[in-house]
């Protein structure tokens, strides 16, 4: 948990350059899988001491798991998925380390992975087209959410990490499910004001509502053209990324001054 947070931090704000640690610049094998193969890029080194983790670092869960990381492993990810089938239902042990382990692994290694690479280009930008990051039906369904993901580096502290919690979100739905009951709380949320001013000032014409025709026909894909094809793009360009020693900011200024503005406005009318 402590390394991951620490690696998205640093993800989201140095977003597709050689500070992201999975820059899809550098194509998709990278992205996906081939980071975890390489030598970090030394800009990923040197800015990710700069990431504050010390909320993360006061937090005893998240100490906990990070200094007891391998035996918890072991506990939780080897020996209780491989245990339950050999005692409920008389499973050879091998079958079940190879079902229950390596392939329920796999399969949750590249839905993950599917979040860094597909989603990062193969997909719609209608919140802001100047990010790398794109909309993708494919990933939100293997990933039961998380492939809204222009939406998601838009609004990085939004919990639904999506513009709607119920469309192929189980994710938030959780998360709201969590709050329901007091295990979570602060939820935060970009407002729909907030979201409105980022589509008409940054999308890239292709949101449901309030995209244009012209530019939702922009759109090809490998084989059949479908929202579920995993090669489902926009042929407007990719946007450049430049590495900033600042990183991008967690919100644009001119989105929350508009928002201002438009909040003025409505209560002197």
């Amino acid at each position: 948990m402590f390394i991951w947070c620490r690696d998205h931090r640093l993800h989201h704000r140095y977003s597709d350059t050689d500070g992201d640690p999975h820059n899809s610049k550098r194509g998709f094998f990278f992205c996906h899988m081939g980071w975890l193969m390489h030598k970090k890029h030394p800009y990923v080194i040197e800015l990710g001491r700069r990431i504050d983790m010390s909320d993360m670092q006061s937090d005893w869960m998240v100490m906990f798991q990070k200094k007891y990381y391998y035996p918890l492993y072991l506990l939780l990810a080897i020996f209780i998925p491989m245990y339950v089938p050999l005692y409920f239902f008389g499973e050879h042990w091998w079958h079940s380390l190879l079902v229950c382990y390596f392939l329920r692994y796999v399969f949750s290694l590249h839905g993950t992975w599917f979040v860094n690479s597909i989603a990062h280009l193969y997909g719609t930008r209608p919140y802001d087209k100047n990010l790398q990051p794109v909309e993708s039906w494919f990933v939100s369904v293997v990933t039961l959410g998380e492939g809204w993901h222009n939406y998601h580096h838009a609004f990085p502290w939004d919990y639904k990490a999506a513009e709607l919690s119920y469309f192929i979100n189980h994710s938030a739905t959780f998360i709201e499910f969590l709050d329901m009951i007091g295990l979570a709380y602060d939820l935060k949320t970009a407002s729909p004001a907030m979201v409105l001013n980022r589509i008409a000032r940054t999308g890239d014409g292709s949101h449901y509502l309030l995209g244009d025709e012209e530019t939702r026909k922009a759109v090809t894909a490998w084989g059949p053209l479908h929202p579920l094809n995993p090669t489902y793009n926009s042929t407007l360009q990719p946007p450049s990324a430049v590495l900033k020693p600042e990183g991008l900011p967690l919100f644009h200024e001119k989105d929350v001054l508009k928002l201002k503005i438009s909040r003025r406005s409505a209560s002197t009318a």
